[in-house]
């Protein structure tokens, strides 16, 4: 065997190894050339093969004429860019093709080109962008090292097609977090709090499984609860400060005719930075604590609890409050108010849960695609969701592995931005040293011979 080839074949065992045990590697050391090659050069027969060419504008005058008709036409490629996990092809369409055909033929596509997935959108009329993905990205979730954070936009996740999931409170104020247990809920969450820890916001908690969720993170919270009736006092001590909030955007709303309409202040973002209010995130972690009664004065309690959050969420906007509720069911069995307080939440992610019932929760007002694909999310994959919104788009998604120790350490480095709210004193919780229980929970018996 010659040198050449030796080296030659030391190089398939290596690209065989990387796609095997690193595919990411492979794909940027590898991968992407090869993709690209096969795109270009299957390109005009597999947009013919799948339908999504067009005959040419003047093939009725090449047959009267006697002469050879054109052949028919695919969608012209604006621009072919690899990616970290991918390829993304940019599309002009012809006359007569519609994106819906494009969004029509992912897997005829995905199959063609030899990819692990495709997915479409449309950015502007007649220009549609595919984003084609060389392996499973959802597999082992790796951030990358970049991101576009902003002001309350806060990268938690990555999707399938290799883009990175935000969760962005000034576009999609309200959220609801679905899942049955050890389904992931509780990393998406941490992920999200250590998203916001770094950032200029007032996180307040409420966590009725006595704090064991939230409490950790207690140096950079505001505010927390883990019983509901604290829950209670909570919440309505936050909607009589959204109440202030709004009598100050009143003083400051800036309505003279001196004043140019487009300077008028409508909530907190239109004040200026020495007036602006501390923007407030509330992150509730099993609702259902909230809602269930088991005697007329906690139904009593539970009523003014559900009507204090569906407050939030119908005003909190305007004045800088955000609700992130999370639950394993969320349906209209809680009680009365709950069906209005999830139509406020615009934001649903729903992780792998135990029923239809419950992906219809999230996703029956979205579309019917969204509660398919929460069903089939499987069970050895923790933190695999599918998220949408109210425009009835989805996508599906997977947050990176945070251990709780993590989330801990980075909320502990970030202590110093916590907000101190007069108005929530009360609920700012005390960290000090933990002590052990004076008696443990039970006694072994003593052996005996």
């Amino acid at each position: 065997m010659t040198w050449f080839t030796v080296a030659l074949l030391l190089v398939v065992v290596i690209a065989g190894l990387l796609r095997w045990r690193r595919p990411a590697w492979y794909w940027m050391t590898f991968g992407v050339t090869f993709a690209a090659l096969r795109v270009l050069v299957r390109y005009v027969s597999v947009m013919d093969a799948c339908g999504l060419t067009v005959p040419p504008s003047r093939w009725r005058l090449a047959r009267i004429a006697n002469r050879p008709v054109p052949e028919s036409r695919a969608p012209r490629i604006l621009r072919l860019r690899p990616t970290r996990t991918g390829l993304v092809l940019r599309l002009k369409l012809r006359p007569g093709q519609d994106a819906f055909d494009i969004a029509a033929a992912p897997d005829r596509l995905r199959h063609s080109f030899g990819l692990y997935g495709v997915t479409s959108r449309e950015l502007r009329s007649g220009v549609v962008e595919l984003r084609m993905t060389g392996y499973d990205v959802l597999k082992r979730v790796q951030m990358p090292a970049r991101t576009d954070p902003a002001p309350m936009r806060v990268p938690v996740a990555l999707r399938e097609d290799g883009s990175v999931h935000y969760r962005d409170y000034r576009t999609v104020p309200h959220g609801l977090t679905l899942g049955a247990t050890e389904s992931g809920k509780s990393v998406y969450q941490r992920n999200l709090v250590a998203g916001l820890a770094p950032m200029d916001v007032a996180l307040v908690g409420i966590d009725c499984k006595q704090g064991v969720e939230l409490f950790p993170l207690a140096r950079r919270f505001s505010a927390l609860a883990d019983n509901p009736d604290d829950a209670l006092d909570l919440l309505e001590a936050l909607v009589t400060h959204m109440e202030n909030v709004y009598q100050l955007i009143r003083a400051e709303q800036r309505i003279t005719v001196n004043v140019p309409d487009a300077e008028i202040a409508a909530d907190i973002w239109d004040l200026p930075d020495h007036l602006r209010p501390v923007p407030i995130v509330v992150l509730v972690d099993e609702v259902a604590e909230l809602a269930l009664y088991a005697s007329k004065e906690e139904e009593k309690r539970r009523d003014r609890i559900i009507t204090a959050l569906v407050r939030l969420a119908q005003l909190g906007r305007a004045s800088g409050i955000y609700l992130e509720i999370c639950g394993q069911r969320f349906g209209s069995e809680l009680g009365k108010g709950i069906t209005m307080l999830r139509a406020q939440l615009t934001g649903r992610t729903a992780h792998r849960v135990n029923d239809e019932s419950s992906a219809n929760m999230a996703f029956g007002d979205i579309g019917p695609d969204a509660v398919l694909a929460a069903v089939q999310i499987p069970t050895e994959t923790p933190g695999i969701a599918v998220t949408g919104d109210a425009s009835g788009g989805w996508a599906r998604i997977r947050a990176p592995h945070t251990t709780l120790r993590q989330a801990v350490n980075l909320c502990n480095k970030h202590a110093d931005r916590t907000p101190d709210l007069p108005a929530l004193a009360p609920f700012r919780p005390v960290v000090g040293s933990l002590t052990p229980a004076s008696a443990p929970l039970s006694k072994a018996a003593p052996a005996t011979a």
